[in-house]
């Protein structure tokens, strides 16, 4: 090795300084601290919010879930170790929220505190040249006074909302504060839609439930069909209160373009409210108008019907009786699946599975409805008897039946029962048990929840969008006018980003000050 590259690797080696674990640590500060940083983790939790949307989540609906898992086999259980069944509450999108939590809080605070330093100190001197500026505009005036010229621009930058400073013979004004004002707003109240959100994940209930008319609900645990609430949230914190479905209505469309024909036009109940201090209200809870009480909002989710169906046993005794709520099959008609479990029937335990039609038709197609309203309601049932399977202690959904493990119903042909009941009307199976169809109510359900920090996550996302319209819309400008010897006027303009009206806007004052000077001949 020559002098020269033995000098070479000593500057190559002293240039290179350590960053140190303290240098290293606010290196990375600083990256997670920038703007460009945050936008990204926004975008990656806009990403890691996507699995949300496309697989079912173990908090909103369980039996979803595990339907899935069966169905998918190890590719199922992959997904479920990554978390993607409860995609809010996993480490990773967990993580994500926190950094741009920590990022957004860590790239405000610095610029909140040198925007107030800009708020309260003046604005810039006048440079020594304006030729390199804006619009600049140079007029000589030699019989115009310099003070009564300089009082006049005054007054005009002010008019133009200017906050406008004098020193000797210039004026230095600057304008548009007001958009890094907005810009801050807008992160901050970003921070607090985060903040809102994981407070209201936290601190929220909400439960579904199902009434049928006359029916009645009383806010406890035990009452709903279903209930998810957040870690910190105390089901001792439940408001009391417990309504009465008196009635419910539901319209449709009867007549007309016969693609819109039985598209429903409104749903509406009407509920018996008792309050906690015992006074009753009457109130009628549509689609989009929820019911309000202390602690709680009661949404109007979806509603059917709920045909009266009596299974009375050969020795007439009732093993099964009243409204049975049903699950719409989803088409125009309200084409509804019956479901009857009865366990205490004899000789053997009995379900019978079926269709409600509220205007029915028993056609090539099967049964089906024609319409969702009762015009012509009808029952299309068939019996089966066998083990249930309720003895085993497993729970079973109470809208569905496994008919593997039971024997239809036949007659003296040996061919299936099957059932079509009008209301009011009776059937006999052969061994002696009657169904009869007594009747048809409505039933309705209801979503109740609650979210201390719903309003504020409007108030805040409210104030996000009025944040980004001032940061986009509010034009940040400086204009220095001068009024050198011999009458010289000059005025200049520098604007933050592009200002294309910037340059017509200092000619304009330029011109609006000469012709303030009568008699001065430019």
């Amino acid at each position: 090795m020559n002098e020269h590259d033995s000098w070479s690797s000593k500057v190559e080696a002293t240039s290179r300084p350590s960053l140190g674990l303290r240098g290293t640590l606010l290196f990375l500060w600083r990256q997670l601290t920038s703007m460009q940083t945050a936008l990204i983790l926004l975008m990656l939790l806009a990403i890691a919010a996507v699995p949300g949307s496309l697989y079912p989540q173990r908090s909103v609906n369980p039996t979803l879930t595990e339907q899935f898992l069966e169905e998918n086999g190890r590719w199922g259980e992959i997904l479920d170790t990554l978390g993607f069944f409860e995609v809010f509450s996993s480490p990773w999108f967990s993580a994500i929220y926190l950094l741009l939590f920590i990022s957004l809080i860590g790239c405000i605070v610095p610029r909140v505190g040198v925007h107030l330093r800009q708020l309260r100190s003046r604005p810039p001197r006048t440079p020594s040249r304006l030729t390199r500026f804006t619009g600049y505009t140079r007029v000589e005036l030699p019989e115009a006074d310099a003070d009564a010229l300089l009082e006049t621009a005054q007054r005009r930058l002010r008019r133009g909302r200017y906050r406008v400073e004098r020193t000797g013979d210039s004026l230095s004004a600057e304008r548009g504060l007001l958009r890094e004002t907005g810009n801050l707003l807008f992160h901050i109240a970003l921070v607090g839609v985060l903040i809102c959100v994981a407070g209201g994940q936290l601190t929220r209930y909400h439960g579904q439930i199902t009434v049928v008319e006359g029916g009645g609900f009383s806010n406890s645990l035990t009452q709903y069909d279903s209930f998810q609430s957040g870690a910190w949230f105390d089901p001792a914190d439940l408001p009391s209160f417990r309504f009465t479905l008196e009635d419910f209505r539901a319209e449709y469309v009867l007549e007309g373009d016969p693609s819109k024909v039985g598209q429903p036009t409104s749903f509406e109940a009407d509920v018996a409210v008792t309050g906690e201090d015992g006074a009753v209200q009457e109130r009628t809870v549509q689609v989009n108008k929820p019911l309000h009480v202390d602690g709680a909002s009661m949404y109007l989710l979806g509603n059917g019907y709920a045909p009266e169906i009596t299974v009375t046993d050969p020795e007439g005794t009732v093993v099964a009786e009243g409204p049975l709520i049903t699950v719409p099959l989803g088409d125009v008609g309200y084409t509804s699946q019956v479901v009857l479990k009865a366990p205490d029937a004899s000789p053997e335990q009995t379900a019978v599975v079926g269709y409600f039609l509220p205007t029915g038709v028993i056609d090539e197609n099967g049964p089906h409805s024609q319409y969702p309203d009762l015009v012509d309601p009808q029952l299309a049932l068939t019996v089966y008897q066998g083990d249930l399977g309720l003895d085993d202690g497993v729970p079973q959904n109470a809208y569905e039946v496994d008919l593997s493990t039971l024997t239809p119903v036949t007659d003296e042909s040996g061919n299936p029962v099957l059932l079509r009941l009008y209301p009011g009307q009776e059937y006999e199976l052969p061994d002696g048990t009657t169904i009869s169809f007594d009747g048809i109510k409505r039933y309705a359900a209801f979503d109740v929840a609650y979210d201390p920090f719903e309003r504020w996550v409007l108030v805040s996302a409210l104030t996000a969008v009025t944040g980004l319209i001032l940061s986009l819309f509010v034009p940040r400008r400086r204009v220095w006018v001068r009024v050198g010897s011999g009458g010289v006027l000059e005025v200049a303009g520098l604007a933050r980003s592009d200002g294309p009206d910037l340059e017509d806007d200092v000619r304009t004052l330029a011109r609006r000050l000469v012709e303030s000077t009568e008699g001065s001949a430019p």
